[in-house]
């Protein structure tokens, strides 16, 4: 299968039909390791914030079940987009998501941005580092399953296209991001929980690499120093050196998807294994849609 085919096939696909194959190739074929990352990097987006970062903090579900809380994230979004957004499989892990948010009164605008870090974040990741930037209809399908999650979820206001989710995550960074100890609280849980991947002696300087690549105004609402300009320059050429050995390798054997693989969960997960103990007890509620 050569390097390029698998562009040429989504470049065939519609972004409104195809959205959750358009998101399977993307994600386990075409860029997994930069999905991920661009992924890692939406959710210390969130702790920009401190509204959010606070009911977080509150929760110690970082601090207590770091590596749990990161798997149940990404397995959520897997379970949603596995077998399309149409699925009874999508709907019940949507159904399972909003028990456990149904704890909180957070406001949709918070809904809004964090959906938004999930569309944007993998694209402006992926578009720097990937070995190829992602065409129009892998943006469209992004902009897509945040809508179609919107809708499963009750968020009202998702935008129509990736600019208007782009717009949206920078107007609203623009008047919410904020230095407060909670966020720095939480980053730190969050980074020790991707610095246990690496072996000890390499942590410290993994961890100054994941700094150097984040950008200024998040450092600062997560109380981090900007890094020297001689370490961000030299984690920038590390990852993109990394993208131009993958571009000269052959494309992913499509016997071989790249599926998440979640520490928490060696022998396999149920979707009721996903989030804090106490969410099985709370009643689950009809979707939205389903209430129509």
């Amino acid at each position: 299968m050569g390097r390029y085919s698998r562009l040429r096939e989504i470049r065939r696909m519609d972004p409104a039909r195809d959205c959750a194959e358009i998101l399977r190739l993307m994600s386990q074929y075409e860029f997994p390791w930069d999905y991920r990352q661009g992924i890692s990097v939406a959710f210390l987006r969130d702790y920009g914030v401190p509204r959010i970062s606070l009911l977080l903090d509150r929760t110690q579900e970082f601090e207590r079940n770091g590596q749990k809380r990161y798997d149940d994230t990404v397995l959520f979004g897997y379970e949603m987009a596995a077998e399309g957004f149409d699925s009874e499989r999508a709907r019940a892990a949507a159904r399972h998501l909003n028990r456990i948010h149904g704890r909180y009164r957070i406001p949709n605008e918070d809904y809004l941005y964090v959906l938004a870090t999930t569309v944007v974040g993998p694209k402006r990741w992926i578009d720097r580092f990937g070995w190829r930037p992602l065409c129009a209809q892998e943006a469209g399908a992004l902009a897509e399953v945040g809508r179609r999650m919107a809708v499963m979820m009750g968020i009202e206001g998702a935008p129509d296209t990736y600019e208007g989710f782009e717009d949206l995550l920078d107007s609203y960074e623009d008047r919410m991001f904020a230095y407060d100890p909670a966020n720095r609280r939480v980053a730190n849980a969050t980074f020790r929980v991707m610095a246990a991947w690496y072996p000890g002696p390499l942590r410290p300087l993994v961890a100054r690499l994941s700094l150097a690549l984040l950008d200024e105004p998040l450092l600062r609402a997560l109380g981090f120093p900007v890094q020297p300009r001689w370490l961000r320059a030299t984690a920038t050429r590390m990852v993109r050196i990394r993208s131009r050995g993958v571009r000269l390798l052959p494309a992913r054997p499509r016997r071989l998807p790249s599926r998440p693989r979640p520490r928490s969960y060696p022998f396999g997960y149920q979707l009721d294994d996903l989030g804090p103990h106490w969410a099985q007890s709370r009643p689950l509620e009809p979707l939205p849609m389903e209430k129509t």
